[in-house]
């Protein structure tokens, strides 16, 4: 465990320097040995857990603080153990003194004796001081300040759902390969290895215990893909059928492209920047034994069709465009401490371009759906708003989703634990071309 707290802190004060977790987590991986990947393992989940509950774990290293820390990595390592000491079932006696002894070696021998004293404080006055530090919204919220008074203005009814769902751990689930199995065949080869799961969505299945997913029975068979429960509704709410011509313009890393393909059998074309990250596509598809005879992977900007598109028309378009990922921050908690709120204009500009870029590519009545994983109103309702105004022959089709997904219009709502479909934040805008 000292070892893992170590590199844990590490790993935070990175990225609260600005270094994404993917980056920050590779860097900090240790010489490999017999229980490498528990160790790894261990490190995620003290990473992860210490940046989605932050404001409230710095805010509590502040108030046991006297002065401020010289030493960032000190102060993330304090932060590590509160998390452990508040959000884990290890033993307080193992946490409190496995971190004074990663104190050492991560900062100096005198530092052992402050973390000693400031936890051992911790567990005498927890109660009181986390009652202290709960009166600051950014604590009580573990959110950055101007994130929070966002979205109270934006959702006065849900803002606080919204911001602790932000803050829970997210649902391992899956999406049945129906090319392959059906979700009922799937969800009856996991019950029978012992592997608790339910069904969600139309061919969706969260597991209950996650686990890691290249050990779940069918996955090396392609019968399934790992996709959150709000992202499995783009594909169907393109109202797919053979036959039709479809462009994924930003299609990595394959989740979207292989559901379409799995839906109907389209001439297929999948747009992403990043040669590299298509390589993750490829593989999706190869792993699914999906056909590539009428698929079309092109390396290329969506936003500049002049560059790669033949001139044919499409019948369906795909723009799940960049954005700020706010309504995903329970899968990537470094995001609401790395984003600031001057980001939302720009990629609300960059979202403007790739739509006006996309929109002569469809064919007269075709559709194009628009999809952000965000829940800032000026990158979803206001961002659409702004494209049917430019473009009187963009009209809006009605959507309808099932009685459980959370919902405000197209705006999927994060879910908190317990809720019948948990899905993180995604909105959904579907536009007819007259």
């Amino acid at each position: 465990m000292e070892e893992a707290q170590r590199q844990a802190a590490i790993a935070v004060a990175r990225v609260l320097a600005g270094m994404n977790v993917s980056a920050a987590l590779a860097l900090v991986a240790g010489p490999v040995t017999h229980d490498d990947g528990r160790r790894r393992a261990l490190v995620q989940e003290l990473v992860y857990g210490t940046l989605r509950h932050w404001g409230m774990l710095d805010a509590l290293v502040k108030l046991l603080a006297r002065k401020p820390f010289t030493d960032e990595a000190l102060h993330a390592l304090i932060a590590v153990a509160l998390y452990q000491l508040e959000h884990t079932r290890a033993p307080s006696f193992a946490i409190v003194d496995h971190a004074v002894n990663a104190a050492s070696t991560l900062a100096r021998p005198a530092a052992k004796a402050l973390v000693n004293a400031l936890l051992r404080r911790f567990l005498r006055e927890q109660a009181a001081l986390a009652a202290r530090v709960r009166a600051d919204p950014v604590a009580r919220w573990s959110h950055p300040a101007w994130w929070i008074a966002r979205v109270q203005r934006e959702y006065p009814d849900d803002w606080r759902d919204i911001l602790a769902a932000g803050n829970e751990r997210p649902p391992l689930t899956l999406r049945a390969n129906t090319r392959q199995v059906s979700r009922d065949v799937l969800l009856a080869q996991l019950h029978a290895a012992e592997i608790d799961a339910r069904a969600v969505g139309a061919v969706g299945i969260v597991v209950q215990s996650p686990q890691p997913v290249v050990k779940l029975p069918g996955f090396a068979d392609g019968l399934f893909s790992v996709q959150d429960a709000g992202a499995q509704l783009a594909a169907p709410l393109l109202q797919l059928h053979d036959g039709l011509r479809v462009l994924d313009a930003c299609a990595a890393p394959g989740g979207k492209s292989t559901h379409i393909a799995e839906l109907a059998r389209a001439e297929l074309v999948a747009i992403d920047e990043s040669d590299a990250r298509l390589a993750r596509v490829r593989e999706n598809f190869a792993r699914l034994r999906l056909p590539m005879d009428s698929t079309d992977i092109v390396a290329a900007d969506a936003g500049r069709p002049e560059g790669w598109w033949d001139g044919r028309a499409f019948d369906r378009i795909l723009a799940d465009v960049p954005c700020t990922a706010s309504g995903v921050i329970r899968r990537h908690p470094d995001g609401k401490w790395l984003r600031r709120e001057s980001d939302i204009a720009g990629f609300a500009q960059q979202q403007s371009r790739l739509l006006d870029a996309l929109w002569p590519l469809l064919a007269r009545g075709g559709r194009l759906l628009y999809a952000t994983c965000s829940v800032f109103h000026a990158e979803n309702e206001g961002q659409l708003e702004s494209f049917t105004a430019r473009h009187p022959d963009a009209l809006r089709e009605p959507l309808t989703f099932a009685a459980d997904i959370a919902h405000r219009g197209g705006q999927l709502l994060p879910s908190l634990p317990g809720a019948g479909h948990n899905q993180d934040g995604f909105f959904y805008a579907l536009l007819r071309k007259a």
